[in-house]
């Protein structure tokens, strides 16, 4: 399946987002649509981390938040991403760090939509970092307002005529949705967003064409974040059997899945299956922890599942 894209987003704009896209039919994400038409499947944040509360027993299910210059990101992590957990808690608080993430919603019984960031890696960064992800957020942020101005414009907005005039498919469809389900887009409360966020770096920076990052171990740390994705899929090279044959792992993979839905289905109840008996109940059939894991973050994104509770798995 497609990675898709981390986008660079405010915090601001992220939680003022209502409106998700479910997917639908195989292998089929799920987005969040903010204000601004970005078509948010996973994030690229940077900011201060602030706080990390455990808020399970066991310690297994931690919450933090993520500072920035327009609001605070929510993060929840578990024992599915135990190696994030891990370097949460050990992260001496208030730090500048970076994460990269998917997004989540929860949405409460009188319909109102949260939503929050599952990470699925962090690293502590500098202010020099910082302060390149502040301005290069800041111009993509810029370039939404323009293309929702530019979308306002039109008899009736459309994803064909956004594209011609050089706006990504992605950002189109993202604009054409946000268009239909926002009502009164406050484009003022985004450029000044915008203003408050270059305040907010060094004296002088905020005039650049671009950041620079001086000290060798920024360069380093920089260039493992804009890597970070190849680097994900080589760990999961690594840490996943190698199989002969490509296609009998797919039909593997899917057996799993299955495994792992019908599971989901036989033990959930009216209030949902806790993540707990759900890995209980599949590694007694068979399935490896780490394929569980997999397979539950596969079944999101498709749509099939979903969590209405944190810790808590109901099907669609």
């Amino acid at each position: 399946m497609k990675r898709q894209t981390a986008w660079r987003v405010f915090a601001g704009e992220f939680n003022d987002s209502t409106v998700e896209i479910k997917g639908e039919g195989e292998m089929k994400p799920s987005f969040v649509v903010t204000p601004l038409g970005a078509k948010v499947n996973r994030l690229f944040v940077i900011g201060v981390l602030t706080d990390v509360e455990n808020i399970s027993q066991e310690g297994e299910l931690v919450r933090a938040h993520i500072s920035d210059p327009t609001g605070v990101f929510t993060l929840y992590s578990g024992q599915y991403q135990k190696d994030v957990t891990d370097a949460l808690t050990k992260i001496d608080v208030p730090t500048f760090v970076a994460v990269i993430g998917k997004a989540r919603t929860y949405t409460t019984e009188e319909g109102m939509l949260y939503v929050s960031i599952r990470p699925e890696r962090i690293l502590e960064v500098s202010s020099d970092i910082r302060d390149k992800w502040i301005y290069e957020t800041c111009k993509n942020t810029k370039d939404r307002v323009e293309a929702v101005m530019e979308a306002m414009k039109m008899d009736e907005s459309n994803v064909t005529e956004l594209t011609k005039l050089g706006y990504s498919l992605e950002l189109s469809e993202g604009i054409v949705e946000a268009l239909k389900n926002y009502e009164n887009i406050d484009l003022k409360k985004y450029v000044a967003l915008i203003k408050e966020s270059l305040q907010y770096l060094r004296p002088g920076k905020e005039t650049l064409p671009d950041l620079k990052i001086d000290k060798k171990e920024d360069e380093h740390k920089e260039k493992k974040l804009d890597e970070i994705d190849e680097e994900e899929d080589k760990v999961k090279e690594k840490e996943t059997p190698k199989k002969e044959e490509p296609e009998e792992e797919e039909d593997n993979f899917a057996d799993v899945e299955n495994t792992v839905l019908e599971t989901i289905k036989k033990i959930e109840g009216e209030n949902g299956a806790p993540w707990d008996i759900i890995t209980e109940k599949c590694k007694k059939a068979g399935v490896d922890k780490d394929l569980i894991e997999e397979a539950i973050n596969s079944l999101m994104d498709k749509g099939l599942i979903y969590e209405p509770v944190l810790g808590t798995i109901k099907t669609t």
